[in-house]
């Protein structure tokens, strides 16, 4: 039983893993493309420089599992934010800012097209609205447009 349990383990670290579609929920934009990973983690981060904002973060698992002999899907958190935002809303609300960066999530399909998905700004910073009042909602709200102009363009 120890041998047919080691040999079922062996194989299911060997096997590659599937990749689950990024389904549309509550506060997020999901976007479906026809790019593969790679390219649209490249265009993300190029589109993030264009609309003045920055890469703070990167991480996913995919390289580190490679490392330990597994293939899953690629799977990346881009996390984006600019010292203007952080300065205003760390004005309007301490607490506010642990939610920064605020992430774009690029995840690899198995037909090798791409997904970009990222939880809407004002949907992050909805809890602390009424610390940061409407200051906070017009922040949050600039953005969201700059988030969705990311996003177009990286998926365009």
């Amino acid at each position: 039983m120890r041998r047919l349990f080691t040999v079922l383990f062996v194989f299911c670290l060997a096997a590659p893993l599937s990749a689950q579609t990024i389904q549309p929920r509550d506060g997020w934009t999901v976007i479906g493309t026809s790019k593969t990973y790679d390219q649209l983690v490249e265009d993300v981060i190029a589109a993030t420089t264009a609309n003045q904002m920055g890469v703070v973060t990167q991480a996913g698992p995919t390289q580190a599992a490679a490392s330990r002999g597994l293939t899953i899907p690629g799977n990346r958190v881009i996390g984006v934010f600019n010292n203007d935002f952080a300065v205003k809303i760390l004005a309007l609300s301490t607490a506010a800012m642990i939610e920064a960066p605020i992430r774009f999530y690029v995840t690899e399909s198995t037909d090798g097209t791409a997904t970009l998905a990222f939880k809407r700004p004002s949907f992050v910073f909805a809890p602390y609205m009424d610390e940061g009042g409407d200051a906070l909602r017009d922040l949050a709200s600039q953005l969201d447009a700059r988030f969705d102009a990311i996003a177009q363009m990286a998926v365009n």
